[in-house]
């Protein structure tokens, strides 16, 4: 079939793919979507006809993904979120830039990318520190260059089985590790992104800038605000911050994705008020002076 020819129901059809990926039971799919197994079949052939090649093989009455399924899915899921993000006007770019504005339940999460000449303009010490480090060591996490900023780094690894990031390193100066103390930062590692709050579909989305980092393989900067669990009560607490996000190698030479945080009250996210932009506490601001390299 041509491209041109795009289903009406791609949306519908999108979800149906989805559901039955993830519970690989047709009875389960159709109670989740309130739809009916002659819907959920017709949605799974039109998309096989489209993609010319099966989604699923079904042996003794039990659903499983073909690989051409298991490329999909991630794909499927964040256009899913995608779609009802933008729908509520929570998803855009501005400035050809990325831009999303969520709320998942009690937790607002509002993230907006800047160009990097920002890391100049608006960043601090220590996000200029890590884009020389970076540079200077062309991404290798065992660079001498590098020594110096793993402290504060935390990395991780994508998991293609699962298709979830996988924390496999904390700094223990990082913004991770000096938010949550040692306890929760130590066990952290092994951990995947997949768990945040919304389901799979909005852990994609909120994930995207490390898609997007594993696929130019580049650098990028992003302003954040949301509301993370804090101190011994784990009480939610406003936390505004800058993130550099880095394509990097582990020693391996397999792809490793490092990100640099700030907490700073000192980021720019369009629609996000003054009082919310600063409602983190002054004490919880970060102050590094980086060492020289």
């Amino acid at each position: 079939m041509s491209h041109r020819d795009s289903p009406a129901l791609l949306y519908e059809m999108l979800r149906s793919f989805a559901s039955l990926a993830r519970t690989l039971n047709l009875s389960q799919t159709v109670s989740d979507l309130k739809s009916t197994r002659q819907t959920v079949r017709r949605h799974i052939a039109l998309l096989e006809e489209y993609k010319g090649s099966p989604l699923f093989t079904l042996e003794n009455r039990s659903y499983k993904l073909t690989e051409t399924g298991r490329n999909s899915l991630r794909e499927a899921e964040e256009l899913i979120a995608r779609g009802e993000a933008w729908l509520h006007n929570e998803s855009k770019h501005i400035n050809d830039l990325y831009y999303l504005g969520l709320q998942l339940g009690p937790v607002p999460y509002y993230l907006q990318q800047h160009p990097l000449t920002a890391i100049w303009d608006k960043g601090s010490d220590l996000l200029k520190f890590g884009f020389h480090a970076w540079a200077r060591s062309e991404g290798d996490l065992e660079s001498e260059s590098f020594s110096l900023l793993r402290p504060y780094l935390m990395v991780f690894r994508f998991n293609d089985e699962n298709g979830d990031w996988i924390c496999t390193e904390v700094g223990e100066k990082s913004s991770f590790a000096t938010w949550f103390g040692w306890e929760k930062y130590r066990s952290s590692v092994g951990k995947g992104v997949g768990s945040l709050p919304g389901g799979p579909g909005f852990a994609n989305l909120l994930a995207q800038p490390f898609h997007d980092i594993s696929t130019t393989r580049s650098i990028r900067l992003d302003h954040i605000h949301t509301r993370i669990a804090h101190g011994p009560d784990d009480q939610l607490t406003p936390i505004s911050y800058q993130r550099l996000a880095m394509a990097c190698r582990f020693a391996d030479g397999e792809f490793a994705l490092a990100t640099l945080i700030d907490r700073t009250r000192n980021v720019e996210i369009n629609d996000l008020p003054d009082d919310v932009r600063c409602s983190m506490p002054e004490e919880l601001t970060m102050r590094v002076v980086p060492p020289e390299l």
